[in-house]
């Protein structure tokens, strides 16, 4: 047996340095050629880095967090062979970020470390327990016991079972009562167990990017942010109908969205600085023929704004199509570098969780963005009488250097005249 040592790639932008993101392997894993072996982050997208040999891992250099030399050690494995250990030896160790306390939670990036576990004080729980039970593991118990458990004011969580499996049976409830702990008063106000202690996480990888991103954006940028309702009864029933007359074709199902982006393209005509994006530090404006909308989306890594190219030549159903494409590929990891960057404008949207009103952050270096809520049915007055309308609040944030007030408030209710008689947003 040899030993292999890999080093970290060039991963294709000039970088020195990466972030390592997350293992996918540990210590003593058998790995195969071109496995998955780590994710690291550059300052554009996360990169999986994949084995150049097939062997067992016998060290990892880093933890999550940590910024790792390109072609600096990253794994050791024991290969069939010599291996390259011998031509390795003097391999620089990795460059490490600033030093941050070791996260004293997250057990699993310490078994990747290799590490033994910082030395911490336990939280006192609020009653007597000598049970090492996950908080979120639902003790197993009989409905008996739980209902005489709910009876004490016991938490079950802290009893000790005797059962099969740790099950609590009533004379644990009784053991329980007899070591010290008071059940609480019945008849009286609920008593809950107090929860005490802390938990440190470290931001790390794309969480750490975001974090970067929304600080430059809010420092680098006068936000002026207004907020206009729209009546989208219109609207809506159009895109109910358009979903009914299309139901078994293979159309996509229309929401919102490609409406709203239709919109943004026909109002761009008038005021291309909007459709732009702002050097702040050489003092230059590029405003751009094309619209490539951004679609910022949450995904289970965080939030990413993938983009739809060349919005201005696309229909609704065209437009649809590409918004759930590259959504979707954002929201399985598997979006391209290419369909991750180069947004001229963008949308935000919390879908049914939308709330009436938001103050959304630009996505520097552009100069707006455009933040629909939910929409929902109020009462409004129409030609002096009141009436029920489905009603949804655009909320669009400014870059005020590029932007003047009065010409956002032109923006936004030339996209509010063309969603509210929607029959507009294909002619001419």
């Amino acid at each position: 047996m040899g030993r292999f040592v890999f080093k970290l790639p060039d991963v294709g932008e000039g970088t020195a340095e990466a972030e390592l993101a997350a293992w996918h392997v540990k210590v003593g894993d058998v790995v195969a050629e071109d496995q998955v072996v780590a994710d690291v982050m550059t300052d554009k997208a996360t990169v999986e880095i994949t084995s150049p040999v097939s062997g067992t891992v016998s060290k990892l250099h880093g933890e999550p967090g940590q910024m790792m030399a390109v072609r600096g050690p990253l794994v050791e494995f024991e290969v069939e062979g010599d291996g390259n250990a011998a031509a390795e030896e003097s391999s620089p160790a990795p460059v490490p970020a600033a030093p941050a306390p070791e996260p004293k939670s997250l057990a699993a990036q310490i078994e990747v470390a290799g590490a033994a576990p910082p030395s911490a004080p336990a939280p006192a729980p609020a009653r007597r327990s000598d049970v090492a039970r996950d908080p979120n593991q639902k003790p197993l118990a009989s409905p008996a016991v739980r209902n005489r458990a709910r009876e004490l004011g016991i938490e079950l969580q802290f009893v000790t079972g005797s059962g099969p499996a740790g099950r609590i049976e009533h004379a644990d409830l009784d053991a329980y009562i007899a070591g010290g702990a008071r059940p609480a008063a019945r008849g009286g106000a609920a008593t809950y167990a107090r929860a005490e202690g802390s938990t440190e996480v470290r931001i790390i990888g794309l969480r750490r990017k975001i974090a970067e991103k929304m600080a430059e954006s809010v420092r680098r940028i006068p936000h002026i942010t207004y907020v206009e309702e729209i009546d989208v009864t219109a609207l809506e029933e159009l895109r109910a109908h358009l979903n009914a007359q299309n139901k078994g074709t293979d159309r996509p199902k229309l929401n919102v969205l490609p409406f709203i982006a239709r919109a943004i393209v026909v109002a761009l005509r008038d005021q291309p600085q909007i459709n732009a994006w702002y050097d702040d530090e050489a003092g230059i404006l590029t405003q751009h023929a094309a619209v490539h909308l951004g679609i910022a989306a949450q995904t289970p890594n965080g939030l990413m704004v993938p983009v739809v190219r060349h919005a201005e030549a696309r229909d609704v159903y065209d437009t649809a199509d590409e918004i759930a494409r590259v959504s979707g590929a954002a929201k399985s990891g598997k979006a391209a570098k290419e369909e991750l960057s180069g947004s001229t404008i963008t949308i935000t949207s919390l879908g049914t969780l939308g709330g009436v009103v938001h103050t959304p952050i630009i996505n520097h270096p552009e100069v707006a963005i455009v933040g629909p809520n939910k929409i929902q049915e109020r009462v409004v007055v129409r030609d002096g009488q009141i009436v029920v309308r489905k009603m949804m609040n655009l909320s669009s944030s400014f870059d005020h250097r590029i932007v003047d007030g009065h010409d956002a408030a032109v923006f936004v209710q030339r996209i509010k005249g063309l969603l509210e008689q929607p029959a507009t947003l294909w002619m001419g």
